[in-house]
């Protein structure tokens, strides 16, 4: 009788998803050693640091804190690099890194730096109500302009346009309004800019099938040249068409009182507020309307889409026309809202930042928001470090806001997974 050989159990070979997922404790522990050296045993001892939280006409005040600068430094560091083990553990056994354990390292890590920055300084303090409200601020232009690439890529359409569709809106803002003498009109043709640089994308990308990506830089360029040429003809020999038109305030009553969060969240401009609801709209019907299943059908299996009478190529190109009129509102927040006559290239990449914040917001509308608001706050603390007088050498605090982005997205994104049929015609 012939023996018949049983196959030997196969050998399971490491997850390589796993071990990939070691690059998030690896950079937070490099970044927490850092955090350590330089910010805490690179403090002077004997020195302490003031946090300013309260603003005149809050309900309350705060007391200010003055706090050692080295001891808090150094216990700070020793809290993100207990934060960067406990997510290796997560890896070593299966589960994910919450949430709050994310921020709690990046609130730690920061305000070592912030400790560090503000050592000694005894004549200026850090306001913390300041840097908060200057990030959600700087974050409205990235907000509008990762939506705007939500909506367009859930569709299926790649939209590098939005730098060109963000300067299109400032520039028609700034026109309009001061051409009108209301800021809210130039707040209303914004979009309209937006919505054109928009069809022209959809034009070419959904019925001529050019590469979307080629399209969208060309369309950059081509904004920047026609804003440039105005720029230097028309608005510099019509200065009243280029005028400071600054949105008024709002700020909601009582709320708008609370400590930190009132004047962060509840005393801003129309445009803030309705980065707010945009975001909780399109959240909502994304997810939970039979518009966002069909965009979200079409994004993924445009075929499948086309048989249950879906009208592919139309939903691509509504949608598209959409985003670009969002990227256009937030346009609006380069001159309009901050008050400020258009200036050339004045959006300075703000576009292809916005295209970062929706990778690492996984194509969502909240986390859209939450990564915006992260460059944004990058910027603010750009600011911040220098009113404080930091070491910091200039170039690198420019630098900062960039840096972020590239940090975030090559570090933290992992396996994010676009659309399905992202950039590609549907050819019937």
């Amino acid at each position: 009788m012939t023996a018949v050989a049983t196959p030997a159990p196969a050998v399971a070979a490491p997850s390589l998803q796993t071990a990939k997922h070691w690059g998030i404790p690896i950079t937070l522990g490099v970044i927490g050693i850092l955090s350590l050296v330089f910010f805490g045993f690179g403090t002077e001892g004997g020195t302490e640091t003031t946090f300013a939280f309260s603003r005149p006409g809050d309900f309350f005040q705060i007391p200010i804190w003055h706090v050692p600068s080295q001891v808090t430094a150094i216990t700070l560091s020793v809290i993100a690099l207990g934060l960067a083990g406990y997510s290796a553990w997560c890896v070593q056994t299966a589960r994910k890194f919450p949430w709050w354990a994310a921020v709690i390292y990046g609130t730690a890590v920061l305000f070592a730096l912030l400790t560090w920055a503000g050592a000694g300084k005894t004549d200026t303090s850090i306001n913390v109500t300041g840097l908060l409200t200057a990030a959600v601020v700087l974050s409205v232009p990235l907000v509008f302009g990762s939506l705007s690439g939500l909506i367009c890529e859930r569709s299926g359409v790649i939209n590098i346009a939005i730098e060109g569709q963000l300067l299109a809106g400032a520039f028609t803002a700034a026109v309009v309004a001061s051409a009108v003498g209301n800021a809210y009109v130039g707040l209303i043709a914004a979009p309209i800019a937006g919505a054109l640089v928009g069809a022209i994308l959809s034009l070419f990308a959904v019925k001529y099938w050019v590469n979307q990506i080629v399209v969208g830089v060309v369309l950059n360029v081509l904004v920047v040249g026609i804003t440039n040429f105005l720029f230097s003809t028309l608005l510099r020999e019509n200065t009243a068409l280029n005028q400071n038109m600054p949105l008024a305030k709002l700020p909601i009553p009582l709320l708008s009182k609370i400590p930190v969060v009132g004047p962060t969240l509840f005393n801003a401009t129309i445009l803030v507020y309705i980065m707010y609801v945009t975001v909780a709209v399109l959240a909502v019907m994304l997810f939970r309307s039979r518009w966002g299943l069909r965009v979200r059908a079409v994004g993924e299996h445009p075929k499948a889409a086309d048989t249950v009478g879906i009208k592919v190529n139309r939903t691509r190109v509504r949608n598209t026309i959409l985003g670009g009129a969002v990227a256009g509102l937030g346009g609006a927040y380069f001159t309009v809202a901050a008050g400020l006559a258009f200036g050339k290239e004045m959006t300075s990449g703000a576009g292809f930042i916005a295209l970062a914040a929706m990778i690492l917001g996984r194509w969502r509308p909240v986390g859209a928001l939450a990564a915006a608001l992260l460059f944004g706050f990058a910027n603010s603390l750009k600011d911040q470090l220098g009113i404080i007088g930091s070491s910091i050498p200039s170039q690198f605090l420019a630098m900062l806001p960039y840096l972020a982005t590239i940090l975030a997205v090559a570090g933290f994104v992992g396996h994010a997974r676009p659309p399905a049929s992202e950039g590609i015609p549907y050819k019937k």
